[in-house]
């Protein structure tokens, strides 16, 4: 065997096997299941993972942006015309929240943490100054005593707006914003707190939640099952609410949206408990998108969140007291905000009926800028953007025995809303990307295996072809070499003429008197030389 047959051979075996070891590889998914199963058991709430630092200390940072919207035409709207606002901000503040008392329990398969939030104000992001800046909107703390007198004899609710006059409370007040949203001591609130010391005489829409945390969170590590990495198992001791009016409202489900499971499907459905709205919510698949490099699943709560029951009876629960229910796009939280008529909703009423767009001029919604959702990698289930958006509202309507309320028609009144926003900062982009690399190339190496088979395939596809070709030259070259040899044999048979003298006419006396000359002719057959 020659050498360039060993090699063929050779090539043939070798690529033989790649392909064969290569598809079976792809085809059983070895390298793939190997480095999920390795995903499933790094991504756990374990102080072995990898994760367990960040999720304890997040490091992309996080900011609040507060939006209000100031009530330029007040006295018309209490007169019975339509409202205008305009939107101020943002006032944006930086957000910590760092994990304390972190406790694993039941062997390693929940953890326990509180989560209490800081801010401190960033002026570089903000428009305006809170301090300074001032704001006109509803003066919730005496809607909301309105409100809570509702239900009392008409003789009690006279008495109190003859109070609330005689202090100078209106429907409307005039603060800065620093005021309104970490607090000030509203005189309604102080005379009520004088009779029952249990209600703070303190107001503010984020009073008391600066350096506080929302409740007392056990979470599930994931040690048991992947799909329950991070999910929540208790909030307060409960595994379930009791605010609304149906057990499936009241269900605690999904994460409070810092982690979700690895290896997401854009088909499935993710849950998050939000406390600050008192209830679970789902988000959807909308699109895969990119951020810094590391592709994403954009999730986004679908329009049925905040359906209308008539639309989706399923949120009938969230109507109370029951039958109680409000139109889509608003979810009211009285229950969870201590009987305060408080809505919420997504910024300018964006998937809201038009009922509440067109009540109050100064509303936009947009999907660019007030729609919620989480990017996140379908690899990792890690979080690489988020934008939540809300939008806090209040009812206001007539009241028998308030004076100040006999024009006003009910109506959803917007107050203020949030933009909390975070993004993978570059150092997390960077390993995030070097740990997908690394995923992608162990999962892909069977295909690189088959890849390597497939080229040595056309290698040997070309050593044979040469090879037959090479074959084929030399039976051409054997064959000339016959062919030439069988012409130079035929041509020694011919007669040929040797002397250059000139022929002389033979004569029977020259044939019988001179000897016959060697080499005068040659190949001259038996017969000839007998004639001669």
């Amino acid at each position: 065997m020659t050498r360039r047959s060993c090699v063929i051979y050779a090539t043939g075996i070798v690529c033989a096997h790649l392909l064969i070891v290569g598809i079976a590889l792809v085809v059983a998914q070895v390298f793939q299941t190997m480095i999920h199963n390795r995903l499933k058991k790094e991504l756990t709430l374990t102080e072995a993972s990898q994760v367990f630092e960040s999720w304890k200390n997040p490091p992309p940072p996080v900011y609040m942006e507060y939006y209000f919207f100031n009530v330029t035409n007040p006295e018309v709207f209490l007169a019975g015309g339509k409202a205008v606002v305009t939107q101020i901000g943002p006032y944006t503040y930086r957000e910590y929240r760092p994990r304390e008392n972190v406790t694993f329990l039941e062997n390693g398969t929940k953890v326990y943490a509180l989560n209490p939030k800081s801010f401190v104000f960033v002026p570089e992001k903000s428009r305006g100054n809170p301090e300074v800046d001032i704001l006109r909107t509803v003066n919730i703390p005496a809607v909301a005593v309105m409100s809570e007198l509702n239900s009392y004899s008409f003789l009690l609710r006279t008495l109190v707006s003859m109070y609330m006059n005689s202090i100078g409370v209106e429907i409307f007040m005039t603060r800065t914003v620093h005021e309104v949203l970490w607090g000030f001591k509203d005189p309604l609130l102080t005379k009520i707190h004088s009779i029952r010391p249990e209600v703070d005489e303190m107001f503010g829409l984020m009073w008391k939640k600066n350096g506080t945390h929302e409740g007392e969170f056990v979470f599930l590590t994931g040690e048991r099952d992947y799909m329950e990495y991070g999910r929540i198992d208790t909030w307060n001791g409960l595994t379930e609410m009791s605010w609304w009016s149906s057990n499936q409202s009241n269900m605690i489900n999904g994460t409070d949206g810092s982690v979700f499971h690895p290896l997401l499907s854009r088909k499935e459905l993710l849950y998050i408990f939000a406390a600050d709205l008192c209830r679970s919510i789902h988000l959807g698949y909308v699109e895969d998108v990119d951020v810094k490099g590391i592709p994403a699943y954009r999730f986004a709560p679908p329009h049925d969140v905040l359906q209308s029951p008539e639309e989706n009876p399923t949120n009938t629960g969230f109507c109370v007291p029951a039958g109680d229910c409000l139109g889509t796009g608003v979810l009211k939280v009285s229950v969870c905000r201590e009987g305060a008529p408080i809505v919420v909703s997504f910024p300018h009423f964006y998937q809201a009926d038009d009922k509440y767009i067109n009540a109050v001029d100064g509303l936009h919604p947009n999907k660019e800028e007030h729609e919620t959702y989480l990017d996140l990698n379908p690899t990792t289930g890690v979080p690489i953007r988020a934008c939540k958006r809300a939008q806090l509202n209040i009812i206001l309507n007539r009241v028998p025995g308030f004076p100040k309320t006999k024009h006003l028609n009910e109506i959803i009144f917007p107050i203020m809303f949030v933009n909390e926003t975070a993004t993978i900062d570059d150092d997390s982009a960077a390993q995030m990307r070097t740990l997908l690399l690394i995923v992608t190339l162990v999962s892909n190496f069977p295909l690189l295996i088959v890849g390597m088979g497939a080229i040595l395939l056309i290698v040997l596809v070309v050593l044979v072809c040469r090879s037959r070709q090479k074959k084929n030259e030399v039976k051409r070259i054997d064959f000339t070499e016959a062919f030439h040899s069988f012409t130079t044999a035929k041509d020694e048979t011919a007669y040929t003429q040797v002397s250059d003298k000139p022929e002389v006419e033979p004569s029977e006396n020259n044939y019988t008197n001179q000897p016959m000359r060697n080499g005068s002719y040659i190949a001259m057959s038996p017969v000839e030389a007998q004639k001669c």
